[in-house]
């Protein structure tokens, strides 16, 4: 495993690029509600996707001054405009040009995955969703191309509905999948880690689908 600080697209944003030997697929992550690549919940999922021989790419999606103003939190294009950028910089990097990208998004950083996703049908392999406000995704549900896992824990109830509803706007391969007991921030046992075996069952499944493509 080699792991690199790296900085992304025209503003420079701070990243950590982690890499396994042979990686299947490069996941990069979409924070979301005020969070960064330091987040400990993705860093966890990080850490379990990598052994699962994925490479795996944390970056803030947004500029310290940006942080500043709540609404960029909830800018959703803003943010997918970030993903796009992010894939942009994978495509110039020799080491990870050629894998498959998978994008896993948490709470806003969901909706930006979506629509990062629907604007890119060619360049994205699948998409995981961690509690997520898929519906903010709205009218690019419809266009997501890329397989999609929706997880939400089972006492996250609002965000359950909501998940629920954006999963029938969807067209695409999609599920969802419930963590029983689990809250917004799966804090509970084993929830976490629940989350990051269906993630990489997930992006292993279809990365290996679209390497063979």
């Amino acid at each position: 495993m080699t792991t690199f600080e790296v900085t992304l697209g025209r503003l420079g944003l701070p990243g950590t690029l982690q890499l396994p030997a042979d990686a299947l697929g490069l996941v990069v992550f979409a924070h979301g509600s005020g969070s960064s690549r330091h987040s400990p919940r993705n860093r966890f999922v990080a850490s379990e996707l990598c052994q699962r021989g994925l490479a795996t790419l944390l970056f803030d999606l947004l500029t310290e001054d940006e942080e500043f103003d709540r609404r960029n939190v909830f800018a959703i294009p803003l943010l997918a405009g970030r993903l796009r950028e992010a894939i942009e910089w994978q495509a110039g990097m020799h080491q990870i040009a050629h894998l498959p990208t998978g994008l896993f998004g948490a709470s806003t950083g969901a909706a930006a995955a979506l629509v990062a996703a629907a604007a890119l049908p060619d360049k994205v392999a699948a998409v995981v969703s961690r509690g997520g406000r898929s519906d903010l995704a709205d009218e690019a549900l419809p266009l997501v191309r890329a397989p999609t896992l929706l997880i939400v824990g089972g006492a996250d109830r609002d965000v359950l509905e909501l998940n629920r509803w954006a999963a029938t706007q969807m067209t695409c391969e999609n599920a969802l999948r419930i963590v029983p007991g689990a809250t917004h921030l799966f804090e509970e046992r084993g929830a976490l880690a629940a989350v990051a075996e269906l993630a990489g069952d997930w992006f292993v499944q279809h990365m290996k689908v679209e390497a063979h493509a």
